[in-house]
């Protein structure tokens, strides 16, 4: 069931520590094939070089374990309310990647302060609000999604493919697995140049509106063109 979406998705995880996202087994990159309604998904607690494809977790909408023997990710609820909110997305990624997960835990949001950022996300990488007490005890991992679909009310998913939760760290979201991991590469890597940037000039501001607008619509508005027309 699902074969290329488990190789995909295992393939993705790996991924993670390949490119330095990820410390000790502290994250996970889940896949949803929208025929089936099924997710795939990494297993809780697996170091990322046990995984492969036969080990990867399925289960549906609801949660319930639909093939595999291994407990799916703790954080797989997040991934479930988010797949039901946003039908365009066709996976998500979890990190606690060192720089995302500092502005996460500082609860601020990542401003556009360059063209790198601009070419990825139309505008700042919002951050959440905090649980309540009540939120945290009552389906913690649930409520973190219910916050995140919150937050994005006014948003268009794809446009800012990536999010920080308050005192947690990030998700980000795309097409299919890799896409995935990219924006969550992507996000990484704006977040260490913004951290920087305010090193160098605390009292810096966004990078003007219009030279955010060009960027961000040459690779991903209606006449874009960067990049070539058949390549994936």
């Amino acid at each position: 069931m699902l074969e290329k979406l488990k190789a995909d998705v295992c393939r993705a995880n790996q991924d993670l520590v390949r490119l330095g996202l990820i410390t000790l087994t502290w994250g996970n990159v889940s896949g949803f094939d929208r025929t089936s309604g099924y997710v795939v998904i990494k297993p809780s607690g697996v170091e990322y070089e046990l995984l492969s494809p036969a080990n990867m977790s399925v289960v549906d909408l609801e949660g319930n374990i639909v093939e595999g023997t291994l407990r799916p990710s703790s954080d797989t609820p997040t991934h479930l309310v988010l797949y039901r909110a946003f039908p365009q997305l066709g996976a998500i990624v979890h990190t606690h990647s060192t720089y995302a997960t500092m502005f996460a835990q500082a609860s601020r949001e990542i401003p556009c302060l360059g063209t790198t950022h601009a070419d990825q996300f139309h505008g700042p990488v919002p951050v959440t609000r905090f649980l309540t007490e009540k939120e945290a005890s009552e389906g913690y991992e649930t409520q973190t999604g219910n916050i995140i679909v919150e937050r994005l009310s006014d948003a268009d998913p794809l446009q800012v493919s990536a999010i920080l939760v308050a005192g947690h760290g990030p998700f980000a979201w795309g097409k299919d697995p890799e896409d995935a991991v990219q924006n969550s590469l992507v996000l990484e890597r704006v977040a260490q140049m913004a951290m920087g940037s305010f090193m160098l000039n605390p009292g810096m501001d966004e990078l003007p509106r219009h030279i955010q607008e060009v960027h961000y619509r040459r690779k991903h508005g209606p006449n874009a063109y960067y990049g070539q027309k058949n390549r994936k």
